[in-house]
C-alpha cells in the first residue's frame, strides 16, 4: 500500500486544491464546534435554573410547614 501523499506539504496543499479543501473543513468543523459548546452552556445554565427552583420550593416547604407547626402549636394553648 503506498500513501496518498509524498509529504505533509503535499497533504496541506492538496494537490493544488487546498484552499477549497481547508475552507470546506472549516466550515464544517466551525459550526460543530459552535454547536457543542452551544448545548453545553445551555446544560450548563439549565441545570443552575433546576438547582435555583428546587432550592425555592425546598425553603416555600420549610416556610409552610414551620408556619403549620406555630399554628398547630398556637391552637393547642
Amino acid at each position: 500500500m503506498t500513501p496518498a501523499f509524498s509529504s505533509w506539504h503535499a497533504f496541506f496543499a492538496m494537490g493544488g486544491y487546498a484552499f477549497y479543501v481547508w475552507l470546506a473543513v472549516a466550515c464544517t468543523l466551525i459550526p460543530l464546534i459552535g454547536l457543542v459548546l452551544h448545548t453545553l452552556l445551555t446544560r450548563r445554565r439549565l441545570l443552575a435554573e433546576i438547582r435555583q427552583r428546587e432550592a425555592r420550593e425546598r425553603r416555600i416547604r420549610a416556610a409552610k410547614s414551620k408556619k403549620a407547626t406555630a399554628e398547630a402549636a398556637g391552637e393547642s394553648l
